[in-house]
């Protein structure tokens, strides 16, 4: 036998010597604290409600319900399929009900294409849900 079986302790000995140096200094760079995993997890369910917050309350202003009730979309509905979208895409959704709102503010859209933007947005979260039931 070419290993005998008094050389496998000092065989395993200079094995372990060997990788556990290199298995100790991999591991805390994997490890995520429970503290900051929480925060981390309270943060991202945080600015979800609140991106959900604000897009309800964009679809029940004046404007976005005239869309909705033009192109005879459901508010309930459409709010509904607002918590089946990803973060990302809520964000995203986000992003563009701001601008349109200070596009508004800023009074350089008209009505018509308030309501064109309106059933764009609305149709998109519909879109995304129907993709993301697939």
């Amino acid at each position: 036998m070419f290993l005998r079986i008094r050389h496998l302790p000092i065989m395993l000995l200079l094995l372990s010597l060997g990788i556990l140096p290199l298995l100790s200094e991999t591991r805390p760079d994997h490890l995520v604290a429970a503290p900051d995993l929480h925060q981390a997890v309270r943060s991202a369910a945080r600015a979800r409600q609140d991106n959900l917050t604000k897009l309800d309350k964009f679809f029940a202003s004046e404007p976005a319900r005239k869309a909705l009730e033009t192109v005879k979309l459901d508010p309930v509905k459409v709010s509904q399929a607002l918590t089946l979208l990803s973060d990302e895409e809520l964000a995203n959704l986000v992003a563009r009900s701001d601008k349109m709102q200070s596009d508004v503010a800023a009074g350089s859209l008209s009505n018509q294409q308030i309501t064109y933007i309106l059933i764009a947005l609305a149709t998109a979260v519909i879109i995304l849900v129907i993709v993301a039931a697939r």
